[in-house]
């Protein structure tokens, strides 16, 4: 019989059960955690490479082929500057050559360190040049609603993120609430008030013009582009209510704010594959070589007239890779305990 004023101690078993989901409620936030930073750092990072290479194209002046990279908010150069002994390093600069500017002198300048400032060749604007012979569209032009929200996106799925480490619904609901409320205005500010989608539908409008110049079929493209980027902003603060309410009214909802996230190595797959398939089967009429529709390399080691292509996962994807792998164990963890434990 216990004193009086005290309580009776809980039962070993039930100690037990209560550390152990301390241990994992700290191993769930350690691996959502890690999977956040692996995110944000993808972001910045190359997610995947493409080259070309051909005979016109000899590895001594193009060691990488003429390479592009892929990142979330953009496509940029792969190319590295060419460095002294090579074909390219000692005959020219590593720039487009003008009137102005000075060759390479192997005699009066031979103790200069050409390595110096040296520039690499710009791959994206070379593969551009290439694509346009078959009618391709320039790359700027692939996936321009995805590449201008993709910050927002980011963002969105790190509130999603913070939500899932928190192990009351309550506290998911306010942080939920406060970091999509920031993420939406944010994004409206930035695209809309700032004018940052209208700068660039201009610049769209500029890069699909360069090889195939069609006011008509432009002006039409560039209010679409418009249009769908406005559609796309207001489905993502639909998708953010739609993800509130679920997790006010549905205990299991919760598991869909890491989920979501850890499946951006898929979601960037089917884009990208999606936006091959649309450049090998939208070709411009205008090209000088006519080639019939196909389906560019999505990944591997591929032929196209006389241009072999590479196509690879960089060091970015790796990233997403971790972050998929830490966000699938912190979910079993967290669908273990809503098994075992009563809902908060």
């Amino acid at each position: 019989m216990p004193e009086r004023g005290t309580f009776p101690a809980a039962p070993p078993q039930t100690e037990n059960k209560m550390l152990d989901q301390k241990k994992q409620n700290t191993l769930i936030t350690v691996l959502t955690s890690v999977a956040l930073v692996a995110l944000i750092a993808a972001y910045f990072s190359p997610i995947w490479w493409v080259s070309l290479t051909a005979p016109n194209y000899p590895k001594d002046a193009f060691p990488d082929g003429i390479r592009i990279h892929f990142h979330f908010n953009g496509v940029f150069n792969g190319c590295s500057a060419v460095g002294k002994g090579t074909q390219m390093g000692n005959e020219t600069l590593q720039a487009d050559v003008g009137e102005d500017t000075p060759r390479y002198n192997p005699i009066l300048e031979k103790g200069k360190d050409v390595n110096k400032e040296a520039k690499s060749l710009d791959c994206v604007h070379e593969m551009n040049t290439i694509n346009h012979y078959v009618g391709m569209y320039p790359i700027d032009t692939g996936s321009p609603v995805e590449l201008r929200l993709s910050k927002f996106i980011f963002g969105w799925f790190a509130v999603m993120l913070l939500g899932f480490m928190a192990t009351e619904r309550k506290t998911q609901l306010k942080i939920l609430g406060a970091g999509f409320t920031a993420v939406a205005v944010w994004m409206v500010v930035d695209q809309i008030v700032m004018g940052q989608l209208d700068a660039f539908a201009a610049h769209y409008y500029h890069e699909a013009s360069t090889f195939f110049n069609q006011p008509a079929v432009l002006d039409q493209w560039k209010a679409n582009l418009i249009l769908a980027t406005k559609v796309s902003m207001a489905g993502i603060v639909v998708a953010m209510a739609i993800i509130m309410l679920g997790v006010w009214k549905i205990r299991g909802f919760s598991l869909l704010l890491a989920l979501v996230p850890a499946m951006m190595p898929v979601f960037f797959v089917i884009d990208y594959a999606g936006w091959l398939w649309f450049f090998g089967h939208n070709m411009h009429p205008w090209g000088a070589f006519t080639v019939k529709p196909f389906m560019p390399t999505v990944f591997g080691e591929g032929k196209v007239a006389q241009f072999s292509t590479f196509s690879y996962p960089y060091w970015g994807y790796g990233l997403l890779l971790i972050a998929f792998g830490c966000l699938m164990m912190a979910l079993l963890l967290r669908r273990r305990q809503m098994r075992t434990l009563p809902a908060q």
